[in-house]
């Protein structure tokens, strides 16, 4: 990944013809027809690009909408300077450079909310699946052997849950886990209001020590990378089992693995894994194929088909919002601004450096060009400024303009 660095000030963005759009890695067609439906040109591809491929095509496309398997760094943003912004269709945003594309003027949004369900059914059909030992049964018998045995198998009933990280996912499982009168217990860094008759951990080792089921629900970050090792799974019950469905880089798979063949696990559940494959095509290994009750899954949690259709919705709102107001609610990189439009007025957007004097020079040139400000909204960050300013329309285009000439200017453009 390349060193971040801010852009050379510029002309305005230019849209000659209808904005473009490229899609990537599938996602579901809900996005392209609404965002078709705005009069953008939407290209969608069914796979991922490589670094090369997409600093090729990149350039001239004005909104990028890609999945997990697509990078966008440095270099690609670098290459397309009429970017206005990118659409992570799911929860992740680790595959972006985010420092880099707030430096560039590029907000980011992903959808947070919408494959909260699919991922919080999975868990628990999980949790039955283990505790049922249902995998290894259902492979005996493709395989023409008659297993009927009772002897580590049990009924959720009266088990408890512990859930790492209690957010939107977090809490969906443990509302589900209640309805089967599972005890559930949680442990998040952050203070969380608990729903229903769950009660937080004070350490992540009380949660694994007092939990027959743990399902991990936590974000890629250096403070979670390996956080369930050798150690952590050592403190967890003799018998119980694990699930992640969150990141790979979550847990110590050879460690996992380990602690399944000495039988001190007694089963896990795995969807996401430190390496994945970039295409369906491609082959995949892990230490955890062929160990009993063990479930292994192809980073399908949030796969269904009304997830994805949601998804697709969620954030293609959130570009169309960005486009026609410059609304920024929701991203993930970005000063948030979000300010309904003015009638009979042209609205500048503008993303500069957070540097002093910056609104002092753009005052200036409103003033000497004798323009009227309705409305005008500025949000920073340590890097940035966002400035939203409403103008009557006869001068809205040459204060755009010189307004992109500044030296501390980073994206310009005029919302008609």
């Amino acid at each position: 990944m390349s060193t971040p660095k801010f852009p050379s000030p510029s002309t305005p963005v230019s849209i000659e013809g209808p904005l473009k759009v490229l899609l990537l890695e599938n996602i579901h067609a809900s996005a392209e027809e609404m965002l078709a439906a705005e009069g953008f040109a939407v290209e969608r591809l069914k796979g991922a690009l490589k670094p090369e491929e997409l600093e090729e095509k990149i350039q001239g496309v004005h909104l990028l909408g890609i999945r997990s398997k697509t990078n966008v760094w440095e270099p690609a943003l670098a290459k397309a300077p009429n970017l206005l912004a990118v659409g992570a269709f799911c929860i992740g945003t680790n595959q972006v450079d985010l420092k880099s594309a707030n430096l560039h003027g590029v907000p980011v949004f992903n959808a947070p909310f919408s494959n909260t369900r699919s991922v919080a059914e999975l868990v628990i059909a999980e949790i039955v699946m283990l505790t049922r030992q249902l995998g290894d049964r259902n492979r005996e018998v493709h395989l023409g052997q008659w297993r009927k045995v009772a002897t580590g198998s049990h009924e959720v009933r009266g088990k408890t849950l512990g859930i790492v990280g209690y957010g939107h996912i977090g809490t969906q499982v443990g509302v589900l886990a209640e309805s089967m009168g599972m005890r559930v217990v949680f442990y998040d860094v952050m203070t969380k209001l608990p729903l229903g008759n769950s009660r937080p951990t004070a350490s992540l080792g009380e949660l694994l020590e007092s939990s027959d089921f743990v399902t991990l629900h936590v974000p890629a970050l250096p403070s979670t990378e390996w956080m369930i090792g050798p150690a952590e799974l050592a403190r967890m019950r003799k018998g119980s089992c694990l699930i992640n469905a969150s990141r790979g880089t979550v847990v110590d798979i050879p460690a996992l693995a380990s602690a399944l063949r000495s039988g001190h696990l007694g089963g896990a559940a795995v969807d996401v894994y430190p390496t994945e494959p970039e295409t369906n095509s491609d082959g995949f290994v892990t230490e955890l194929q062929g160990l009993p009750n063990v479930i292994l899954t192809p980073h399908i949690g949030g796969s269904t088909e009304e997830a994805q259709a949601s998804i697709g919705k969620e954030v293609a709102t959130s570009l169309i919002k960005f486009v026609r107001a410059g609304a920024t609610t929701g991203a993930v990189n970005f000063p948030q601004v979000e300010t309904p439009l003015i009638a009979n007025t042209h609205r500048i957007l503008n993303v500069h450096r957070n540097t002093p004097g910056v609104l002092r020079d753009i005052n200036k040139i409103v003033s000497d060009l004798n323009a009227n400000i309705h409305a005008q909204v500025l949000s920073t960050d340590a890097n940035i400024g966002y400035l939203v300013m409403d103008l009557d329309q006869d001068v809205a285009d040459p204060v755009c303009h010189a307004i992109a000439g500044l030296t501390t200017d980073i994206k310009t453009r005029i919302v008609s």
